[in-house]
């Protein structure tokens, strides 16, 4: 017996892994069509480590959006987990949304890209920054692009200016399976709170210090307590590599901590809408990016 096409879902719902190089703007590219900070952003490269998943839900669609590291040779334990986060993202993926940035023709994208056509799966290419390359040298790229096979749609896009987002998000929809909402339409995140906190303290070391302290350090939230008549209680824990790396990262007197603290509570309070207070602890966990039993503690695999 064949069912009316009237009862089939007109919704369309899915998931959809952005990929891409590192600092191509895939964690600007989520927190601008979300309208919400979810993702840390800086300027430098590999400041996503997990998988990031945000849910974009409308009159008739959820997108469920998997921000995901950038891709490239791990050289250390870290960066092998984090490239298996792209890969597992990939996979469970109904759509993978590849970003590049406008430009010259890249071989690491190109290698890339042979990567995830071999998934089968449906393939978006957005072209970012485009608001800072010449149209000669925009043209050549998207013209390169359009003539390569098993890519179902092309968009130029600027991220950080919004351009063309609208655009990225109708042909994401598009290419989305019918189905029904997986979240409720309120929701942005299935992260919890602690992820969050986390992730804004990691950007602002990322922002305040140079190449590295950020990528010697992990973040973990040992006690989060809500208080009814008080501000909620954070206390957080800094990992580094080496004594040293403790002592930059406190600083003369406590000023740089303290300076990170600030910034990063500012960040939290917008996030979860209420005040708290933040208390910042460093701590020495030698070689912890090498070692796969921490990197599982630390929840990386």
């Amino acid at each position: 017996m064949s069912s009316d096409s009237s009862d089939q879902p007109k919704f369309k719902s899915g998931y959809v892994a952005i990929v891409g190089r590192p600092n191509v703007g895939k964690s600007t590219l989520l927190n601008n069509l979300l309208n919400f900070k979810i993702s840390a952003v800086t300027r430098k490269p590999q400041t996503t480590r997990h998988q990031i998943r945000g849910i974009l839900t409308g009159d008739d669609h959820q997108i469920v959006f998997l921000d995901t590291p950038g891709m490239l040779e791990p050289s250390y334990k870290l960066q092998e987990a984090m490239l298996q986060a792209v890969h597992r993202s990939l996979k469970d993926a109904d759509l993978a949304l590849f970003i590049i940035e406008a430009g010259a023709v890249s071989k690491q994208d190109l290698d890339h890209l042979k990567t995830i056509r071999e998934l089968n799966t449906k393939l978006i290419l957005a072209v970012n920054k485009v608001d800072i390359v010449a149209k000669g040298k925009l043209l050549p790229l998207l013209d390169f692009y359009h003539k390569q096979q098993r890519i179902d749609t092309l968009v130029p896009i600027s991220a950080l200016r919004k351009d063309g987002l609208e655009e990225l998000k109708q042909e994401l929809i598009s290419a989305l399976p019918a189905g029904f909402p997986f979240y409720s339409k309120d929701q942005i995140t299935d992260h919890p709170e602690r992820f969050l906190v986390a992730e804004i303290i990691r950007e602002k070391i990322f922002l305040k210090f140079g190449d590295e302290i950020p990528y010697s350090t992990t973040v973990e939230i040992d006690e989060f307590k809500e208080r009814e008549k008080h501000k909620d209680f954070i206390r957080a824990t800094i990992f580094v590599e080496r004594k040293s790396q403790k002592g930059i990262l406190i600083g003369k007197n406590g000023a740089a901590l303290k300076a990170i603290g600030q910034l990063a509570r500012q960040d939290i309070e917008k996030a979860l809408d209420r005040p708290v207070y933040l208390e910042l602890w460093v701590k020495v966990k030698e070689k912890w990016r090498q070692n796969e039993i921490i990197l599982k503690e630390f929840g990386y695999y």
